[in-house]
C-alpha cells in the first residue's frame, strides 16, 4: 500500500513540475494580449485543476491522521477537543488556500 502511495504522489510532483514552466509562460503573456491564445488557456486551466487537485488531497491526508489523533486524545482527555480541532482547521486551510490560488489561475483565462 505504501508503495502505491509513493508512486502517486511522485507522479503528481512530476506532472507539478511539467506543467510550471507552462503555466507561468501562459501567465506572462496573458497581459500582452487581449486573450490568451488556446493552448495557454489550457495550461491554465489544467495549472488550476492540478493546484486544486494536490491541496484538497494534502488536506484530506492531513485532517484524517489529525483528526483521529484528536479523537483518541479527546476520549482520554475531553477538555483537548477543542484545542486539538484547531489543528485540524489548520489542515482545513490548505484546502481553502488552494481553492484561492485555483481562482486566480482562472482569472488568467
Amino acid at each position: 500500500m505504501r508503495n502505491k502511495k509513493a508512486k502517486v504522489w511522485t507522479g503528481a510532483v512530476f506532472c507539478v513540475a511539467a506543467l510550471c514552466p507552462a503555466a507561468s509562460a501562459a501567465m506572462s503573456t496573458a497581459g500582452e494580449t487581449a486573450g490568451p491564445a488556446g493552448g495557454n488557456a489550457v495550461g491554465l486551466g489544467f495549472a488550476a485543476a492540478l493546484t486544486m487537485t494536490l491541496c484538497v488531497l494534502g488536506s484530506a491526508h492531513a485532517i484524517g491522521r489529525i483528526g483521529s489523533a484528536a479523537m483518541g486524545a479527546a476520549a482520554e482527555k475531553p477538555e483537548l477537543l477543542m484545542r486539538s480541532l484547531l489543528f485540524v482547521a489548520l489542515a482545513e486551510g490548505l484546502a481553502v488556500l488552494g481553492f484561492v490560488i485555483a481562482m486566480m489561475l482562472l482569472q488568467k483565462v
